[in-house]
């Protein structure tokens, strides 16, 4: 029993908060009005909306809405640091934090839904 008990202390020593609750990605739903338009993502063409996507939290992202007929729209989704993670960092010792500052776990994306209301061309 001692030998699980310091096995347990010894893993939540050597990990960090993030990296354990959170990860490196974060789920970001894209919609539209109206559906169908054209999803890119710095530059790259990913599909149609509705769609779901896994992007990296350590990087913030230019997001551009194209349908024929409608004004583009561009969006920045932003990442920031979650303050939480680094206080649990901090309060267990100087190895979490270096391990979350290097992957960027601690890094969370300013939304998890990005809509947009696209403008018929005049």
């Amino acid at each position: 029993m001692a030998r699980i008990i310091i096995l347990l202390i010894m893993g939540f020593s050597f990990t960090s908060c993030a990296t354990l609750f959170h990860g490196s990605t974060d789920t970001v739903n894209f919609t539209s009005d109206p559906q169908g338009a054209a999803l890119f993502i710095n530059g790259m063409n990913m599909g149609k909306t509705p769609m779901q996507m896994e992007l990296k939290s350590n990087k913030s992202y230019n997001i551009e809405y194209r349908l024929e007929g409608y004004d583009n729209r561009i969006v920045v989704l932003n990442n920031s640091v979650s303050g939480g993670y680094i206080v649990l960092d901090i309060l267990f010792g100087v190895l979490p934090v270096i391990v979350d500052a290097a992957t960027g776990n601690w890094y969370s994306l300013d939304m998890d839904q990005v809509n947009a209301v696209l403008e018929k061309k005049k």
